[in-house]
């Protein structure tokens, strides 16, 4: 097994005051506020406790005090302390039209030969009539949960 990595964290003057500022105010979330004492108390100008110490004090895991160690060292004091943002918006995959149609699709009779419509045989018929593109039967089954119909 290779020995695990170890980030040292030197925060000069601006840095030391402006993380003793995020700690201090309580006008941050909770992770932020943990994550800029986390590095205060890893300081190895200062205190540089040890990971294990550091997350005790902090009731924390020592993995997270590896994580903000790793990710100042990497890219610096804002990128460790601040939250990540989402990659990308998740948009919905089917507008109101187009929901509203599933479902008086779902309503109606099933194929001839079928007992009652399935996932698959929704989303191959709103293919079929040219509502979609393409869609999984699992999207069908998403929407269909949050309708509001009673399809009995």
């Amino acid at each position: 097994m290779a020995p695990k990595e170890k980030f040292i964290v030197r925060l000069d003057a601006a840095q030391r005051q402006e993380l003793e500022r995020l700690a201090a105010t309580g006008k941050r979330s909770a992770a932020t506020m943990t994550r800029a004492r986390i590095l205060l108390k890893a300081d190895a100008d200062r205190e540089g406790w040890a990971d294990g110490r550091i997350a005790e004090a902090l009731d924390t895991s020592p993995a997270t005090v590896a994580r903000v160690r790793k990710k100042f060292v990497e890219q610096g004091l804002q990128a460790a302390v601040q939250r990540r943002r989402p990659t990308g918006r998740q948009y919905r995959k089917l507008d109101g039209a187009q929901e509203a149609r599933l479902a008086a699709v779902a309503c109606g009779p099933p194929p001839e030969g079928q007992a009652r419509w399935t996932m698959k045989l929704l989303a191959d018929k709103l293919v079929e009539l040219e509502v979609v593109g393409a869609i999984d039967p699992a999207t069908v089954w998403r929407t269909l949960k949050k309708t509001r119909s009673s399809r009995g």
